[in-house]
């Protein structure tokens, strides 16, 4: 299983959507009010959607990057800018998303909150 920030997956996304099992979108409060960046997760969204992937949306993108990155320099101090994770796209390179069992959790924890007609699920993380 592989991470790409969104402006190399876009690219990846483009050429090879069918790795693309899963699609992160961070954002916070102060990124709700940031409209190009609403207009941006619509459209990948729609994308996303057309090509039968899944969508979860993160309320602490300042988190997801801790979590991801395992903390080393994921916007702590002394760290010269955060990595951008609004957008970060989960590929599997195996032929079923269903090897790996954290994938295939979060896989039907998309797929239950679509037959509940939430279709974008959200996972609010916590502060440390």
């Amino acid at each position: 299983m592989t991470l790409e920030e969104f402006p190399a997956g876009e690219q990846k996304t483009e050429s090879d959507p069918d790795n693309v099992v899963l699609c992160l979108l961070a954002a916070d409060e102060d990124d709700d009010r940031d409209v190009a960046l609403q207009i941006h997760f619509t459209l990948i969204q729609a994308f996303c959607c057309e090509n039968d992937i899944d969508i979860l949306r993160v309320s602490n993108p300042g988190r997801l990057a801790e979590l991801l990155l395992l903390g080393a320099d994921a916007g702590g101090e002394g760290a010269a800018q955060p990595p951008d994770l609004h957008c970060v796209l989960v590929t599997n390179p195996h032929a079923s998303p269903w090897k790996d069992p954290a994938l295939s959790q979060l896989i039907c924890f998309c797929r239950e909150s679509r037959y509940m007609d939430q279709w974008v699920p959200v996972i609010n993380l916590p502060e440390r």
